[in-house]
């Protein structure tokens, strides 16, 4: 392969297709790529392919000109006919339908390697992935732009809130009665079924927010969640009442990210709110299991970081660690540090 610092600067691509089609999380964790992309080629016009649920999460991010949704399923009847309309693309994960849709639509094409030797020999530049979990997981996705020469580690994921969608959060609290509650402090309380293990007791959180409530009286929660989880949202909902608002399976991620702007803290689980919530500067409490710990999926160069590993080493080959291990009292602890940063002593 040749040395990627000159073909960056031989390549002046003025239409770019990034193509990530993943959950929340992953979908979040290829912005620092993308802006990468975009400081090296600001004229550029990028184009985002991802998930149907999840692509609305790059709508306005810096450079993306437009966002499409697609999937292994239906990309091998696109980009058939005609020129190809992109001067580069870059494609994360293994799915070999939307490799070859990508060299079918991109002239040059830069991915992992893959299993099958074809499209290896096809792609401009074959990326050697890193081994799990040695770095953070937005440094797998820096790797792409890296190998163009492309330079740098800032791994902060970037998402931006409209005005129009901060106003309209704003309206919504005011509905709920919580414009006024200070501390705001948002939670979310499961990750996805087959990642369960990464929960926190439910009981953990009602009585972390007891808690915070008997020191801060006016403190107010906004519980998120999606329809999977929604009796346990509610059920922690109707514990706290009236000091929390119940969201879980009502907003969608656009409306969940926007009331996260408006919050002072949050305290959540490993999952894709916990990679949106850490786009903000807004202090950030991520409980992470050691399966999956902080230093590989928690907030990536974030100024008010107030994360917490499990305490025990987990062996991988027998029963997850519970997460209950993380005391309430440590997570108490970090939540009037954060608060404290916050201006509420």
């Amino acid at each position: 392969m040749p040395h990627p610092e000159p073909i960056a600067k031989a390549l002046h691509p003025a239409k770019i297709l990034v193509i990530n089609v993943s959950r929340i999380g992953d979908t979040l964790a290829a912005t620092p790529a993308i802006h990468r992309l975009h400081t090296q080629w600001p004229d550029a016009e990028i184009t985002v392919v991802g998930g149907r649920r999840r692509i609305e999460v790059m709508e306005g991010a810096a450079g993306v000109s437009a966002v499409r949704s697609a999937s292994k399923w239906s990309v091998p009847f696109r980009g058939r006919f005609g020129r190809k309309p992109y001067d580069l693309a870059l494609v994360y994960h293994y799915d070999e339908p939307l490799l070859w849709y990508a060299l079918r639509v991109a002239r040059r094409v830069v991915a992992f390697r893959q299993k099958n030797p074809d499209i290896n020999r096809r792609l401009f530049v074959c990326v050697e992935p890193n081994a799990y979990p040695t770095v953070h997981f937005t440094e797998q996705f820096l790797r792409l732009p890296a190998a163009l020469g492309l330079a740098g580690n800032d791994g902060r994921i970037r998402y931006r809130c409209r005005p129009e969608e901060t106003a309209a959060a704003e309206a919504r609290l005011l509905s709920l009665g919580f414009a006024d509650k200070r501390p705001l402090i948002g939670l979310q309380i499961a990750s996805f079924p087959t990642k369960s293990y990464r929960d926190w007791p439910e009981e953990s959180f009602v009585e972390l927010a007891r808690r915070i409530l008997a020191r801060w009286p006016d403190a107010g929660f906004l519980i998120y969640g999606g329809p999977q989880e929604r009796p346990r949202t509610l059920r922690l909902a109707a514990q706290l009442s009236p000091h929390a608002a119940h969201l879980g399976g009502e907003l969608t991620l656009r409306q969940t990210a926007a009331l996260m702007s408006l919050t002072d803290l949050y305290v959540g689980v490993d999952t894709g709110p916990t990679h949106l919530m850490s786009s903000f500067d807004i202090p950030i409490i991520g409980l992470y299991h050691p399966r999956h710990p902080a230093s590989v999926y928690g907030p990536k160069d974030h100024p008010l970081d107030f994360s917490i590993d499990h305490p025990h080493r987990d062996d991988i080959d027998g029963e997850p660690r519970p997460m209950g291990d993380i005391t309430v009292q440590c997570v108490f602890e970090q939540v009037e540090k954060a608060l404290g940063m916050r201006g509420h002593a």
